[in-house]
């Protein structure tokens, strides 16, 4: 099967950077241009042909709401996720309105960007919006009894993150990460990594959907 073809639009370097480094080493979908001004996007589309577009909201020349018009007049089979930098509801329900397929806000983790990606070239999961859902999350998580600790480390468990890599980022041992998360197991009544991932995401802990979901099978069960 071809690859996904993707054109990145977006004003900010290093954003484009990031975005770069997080999606080249994924199998499957080919990055096929940047456009670094709104002016710039519809020329580029003429010129690469993606499939998909990863558009910012807020650039120079057009934004993104004008583009998303634009591009469902005159590109109306192509797709269009939102990247924006503010985590506004009303703004992410305006974009879907015009056509998004989904809206990243800045709190997504870049490993969640590919799944989403996937998702949206395939028809699955349109009109969802990821990564806008922290103070959700909080309130979710206290209902549960999670503390804000508890809560972090199983939002890293969502996106994949070994005991190793997330005892990095917290600068905390694995054997401290092992035992928070036997109390979040305990606490959510799962038993193993995928079953707290799956609870995360159905209950809101962690997002509104489970781009992992396809990964059950290869996931190791317990807390090691």
């Amino acid at each position: 099967m071809r690859p996904i073809r993707l054109l990145l639009a977006d004003d900010h370097a290093l954003v484009l950077q990031a975005v770069r480094y997080a999606l080249e080493p994924e199998p499957g979908i080919e990055i096929v241009g940047e456009a670094k001004s709104g002016s710039e996007v519809l020329p580029r589309v003429a010129e690469t042909e993606p499939d998909l577009i990863l558009l910012d909201i807020r650039m120079p020349g057009f934004d993104g709401l004008q583009l998303l018009d634009r591009l469902g007049k005159e590109y109306p089979e192509k797709k269009v996720v939102i990247l924006s930098g503010v985590d506004e509801p009303e703004l992410a329900a305006e974009a879907l309105r015009r056509g998004a397929k989904a809206f990243l806000g800045k709190r997504i983790d870049p490993a969640d960007v590919a799944p989403v990606l996937r998702q949206v070239f395939e028809g699955k999961v349109v009109t969802g919006s990821f990564g806008d859902t922290a103070a959700d999350s909080v309130h979710a998580a206290e209902e549960f009894g999670l503390t804000n600790r508890e809560r972090e480390i199983l939002e890293r468990v969502t996106t994949g993150r070994s005991n190793k890599q997330i005892a990095g980022e917290f600068w905390l041992s694995e054997q401290t990460i092992k035992y928070h998360l036997t109390n979040v197991y305990r606490k959510l009544g799962v038993s193993s990594r995928t079953e707290a991932a799956r609870f995360a995401y159905d209950h809101g802990l962690a997002g509104s959907t489970w781009p992992g979901a396809d990964r059950d099978q290869h996931e190791s069960p317990g807390i090691g």
